[in-house]
């Protein structure tokens, strides 16, 4: 019979099995992507760039890919930060993005035909861009370089970076598109109300763009003589003033129509704020009918006289004839900006650099305002008279000037919350022009820091009452920031009435239906969930601030207790005899030649009569006494005390840094103490309290601190990422480049030659 099965095969190879060769894919390679806002497009950008990171070598460069949006221009890296160990995480930009409204100027050069152009908004650029400079209007200077991208794509992201940083109109700034989309979507942008007046921490800023919150600060500061007037509803009467507004009881909406027309702008009298003696705080413009300006001058003076329980008189301040204007303001700023981001390297300059500093006038303009503010100071708490602030419009120094005065008056306005409501009351609702002294739209005539001096003034406060404010150096330098973004209503426009106008305008050609809304709303700056999470939130808080009062567990309960003036006797220990009433001696001090101190004598200038012998002798006695940090605080003139803003002003340049060192190493070891004593009081709580006591304190039990310690025994030392210019990093910005303000005097041809306008006209 046959086998079924099949025969064995009897062929044997000897050749190995020939192995299949497998195509192994490429890697992917990450697409970068911007991160983008609501409303923000990409309208162009260039891959392979070049950031350049030191003045000095390239191995530190990042590569990655350029764009720029209708909002910011942002560089986009997979490449880690070299030499930097901190960076705090803005929610709104990324660590390498500049807001278009921050940007000064925009500067091409070609290293091959050694050319150079300032760009313009609608300007056409001849020759293939090797480099981008981004002038920042923080003092920063951003370098690009384009050596392996392509050439028509390099020319065209400089040339959009030009248009879009340079708006000719205000509807073209970003905040108009962010929030039209807010009403296209019902739900809200981002999970946020655009219109929002909150500080991320739950408590609500006042935005005085109503009756009560003008109502409720008559409330607040007992100013029984006083009421809100609603004659401008519907900015009826004057476009540059808000809706609401204070004014004396015995004068009628008749009369207040009837004088307005008076009036420059025909901004009314404005309260700003009154003290418990009864005094008040006024603000108002020039009248220009010269036949009328007696009369109507006596008849607002004696409405205010009668606001006064004592019918005191009243004591006009002239602010355009004792003060530095608009103008000088800008020109001292230029020459600081020219000194702190100086060509010349830093040992070669410093025997000059303080004499080149009382030049530029800016802590001189600083010292002027501290000091004109003390003197109304004294004015409304000793001599219980109410103080007008004068000046042509109304509308630049007698914002600076009334905030000084109420800060140094009122321990509300040294409070987060407090603070950020007096910026509303007396700059945005009260028409302060923040598109054009911010100059949003590139209009240099009309450009003017003076929001910035302000801040500096105040910070000169919080460096010589350290416990008496609750914000820090950081939450003011921020603050400063964000009036360089394109996003926020705050900053954005010259009067509450033209944010209406213009958004009003916006909405229809948009298509967006408004209800009952006056305009559309912004998102507020003071809503910082916006911009920082809650622990980077928590670099504002001051851990030097003593509060009104402090709880205490004792016999298992909490108490309040109110420190007395003996607490703060500690705030002038180590500090001369002679220093504790502001005055300095000869024998003890001798200024150097030409001078501030020679110009301006430390004490509150020479005795001319009877009235500057009393005001000399208050400031005497309140510098002899310790420091209420509850009452009233008022400034150290001298030239020892009057100082330069480090942190704002010198942030970005990497010579001027300090490793380990700098006001922040104090700032650390004081947030980790206070830290720890919280710590303490909680397990106090624990330990004694009940389950209803510890309900009451729930807010202690989360630390208010960004530097927190381990334990009650922490000993650890400072961070090595700390520097004098934390949290900024000033890695990525170059530094030792001449400018002179606009347009720049110097710019860079080639990789590091510097040529100046006089030997290099711009050229296409």
């Amino acid at each position: 019979m046959f086998s079924l099965k099949p025969a064995k095969p009897t062929f044997k190879s000897y050749l190995l099995p020939q192995v299949e060769d497998k195509i192994t894919p490429e890697p992917k390679i990450k697409k970068l992507e911007p991160v983008l806002l609501p409303g923000e497009i990409v309208v162009n950008e260039v891959n392979f760039v070049r950031k350049c990171i030191a003045t000095d070598t390239s191995q530190y460069d990042l590569w990655g890919k350029l764009v720029c949006s209708n909002f910011k221009i942002s560089f986009i890296t997979d490449d880690p930060m070299p030499l930097q160990k901190f960076h705090y995480k803005n929610l709104l930009l990324g660590e390498h993005d500049v807001p278009l409204t921050c940007i000064e100027q925009v500067v091409t050069v070609n290293d091959t035909k050694r050319k150079q152009k300032v760009l313009g908004p609608n300007q056409k650029l001849k020759f293939n861009p090797t480099e981008l400079i981004i002038y920042c209007k923080d003092f920063r200077i951003v370098r690009f370089r384009f050596d392996e991208a392509g050439p028509e794509s390099a020319k065209k992201v400089c040339l959009a970076v030009a248009h879009y940083s340079q708006p000719t109109d205000l509807q073209l700034l970003f905040a108009f598109e962010y929030v039209g989309k807010k009403y296209h979507n019902p739900a809200t942008v981002n999970g946020i109300d655009p219109g929002g007046g909150g500080s991320g921490s739950g408590q609500q800023t006042p935005l005085f763009e109503t009756y009560s919150d003008w109502d409720r600060e008559i409330k607040r500061t007992c100013a029984s003589g006083w009421r809100v007037c609603s004659v401008n509803e519907g900015y009826m009467i004057s476009t540059c003033l808000p809706e609401y507004f204070v004014v004396p009881s015995s004068l009628a909406d008749q009369d207040l129509k009837l004088y307005s027309y008076s009036f420059i702008g025909r901004r009314m009298p404005l309260w700003c704020w009154n003290h418990s003696n009864g005094s008040a705080l006024v603000r108002m413009a020039n009248i220009k009918d010269v036949l009328q300006q007696r009369k109507i001058d006596q008849r607002i003076c004696n409405a205010i006289t009668r606001s006064h329980p004592q019918r005191s008189d009243v004591h006009k301040s002239d602010l355009d004839k004792c003060l530095p204007n608009i103008q000088e303001i800008q020109a001292a700023f230029i020459k600081l900006k020219q000194l702190c981001v100086n060509a010349e390297p830093f040992e070669e300059t410093e025997e000059k650099w303080l004499s080149s500093l009382e030049n530029t006038r800016w802590l001189e303009y600083v010292r002027s305002f501290l000091k004109h503010s003390a003197e109304l100071v004294y004015m409304l708490d000793s001599k219980h008279v109410s103080v007008v602030l004068q000046e042509d419009e109304g509308r630049d120094l007698s914002c600076f000037v009334a905030s000084l005065i109420q800060v140094m008056l009122d321990p509300y306005f040294r409070t987060i919350v407090g603070f950020q409501s007096l910026i509303q009351k007396e700059w945005v609702m009260a028409g302060y022009q923040f598109l054009d002294r911010c100059n949003h739209l590139k209009r240099a005539d009309k450009e003017s820091p003076l929001f910035l001096m302000f801040l500096d003034s105040i910070w000169q406060l919080l460096e010589q009452y350290p416990s008496a404010f609750e914000f820090s150096e950081t939450y003011l330098t921020i603050l400063y920031d964000s009036t360089r973004i394109s996003l926020f209503g705050t900053f954005l426009f010259n009067c509450p009435h033209q944010r209406v106008k213009q958004s009003t305008e916006f909405a229809i050609s948009k298509n967006i239906q408004l209800g009952d809304e006056k305009g559309l709303k912004f998102p507020s700056v003071w809503d910082w969930s916006l911009q920082f999470a809650t622990r980077d939130r928590m670099l504002f808080h001051n851990p030097w601030y003593i509060g009104k009062s402090a709880p205490c567990v004792q016999n298992g309960s909490v108490k309040s207790f109110k420190r007395t003036k003996k607490n703060y006797s500690s705030t002038l220990r180590g500090i001369p005899p002679s220093l504790k009433n502001g005055i300095i001696n000869e024998q003890e001090f001798l200024p150097r030649r030409n001078s501030l101190i020679l110009k301006l004598k430390p004490d509150f200038l020479q005795q001319m009569d009877s009235q500057t012998n009393s005001m000399e002798q208050y400031f005497r006695e309140w510098f002899s006494k310790p420091v209420d940090l509850h009452g009233v605080i008022l400034p150290r003139l001298s030239g020892t005390h009057i100082k330069l803003w480090k942190l704002c002003y010198f942030r970005w340049v990497p010579e001027a840094q300090i490793n380990n060192g700098g006001f922040i190493t104090a700032f650390h070891k004081i947030s980790v103490l206070t830290d720890q004593v919280d710590m303490l009081n909680q397990s106090l709580r624990q330990y004694k309290s009940s389950s209803s006591l510890q309900a009451n304190c729930s807010e202690l039990d989360q630390s208010r601190m960004y530097f927190r310690a381990n334990g009650l025994n922490d000993n650890a030392g400072t961070p090595d990422f700390l520097s004098s210019s934390f949290p900024f990093s000033p890695i990525g910005n170059l530094c030792r480049r001449s400018i002179l303000g606009t347009p720049l005097s110097k710019f860079l041809s080639g990789a590091k030659i510097w040529l100046s306008t006089e030997t290099l006209a711009n050229e296409d």
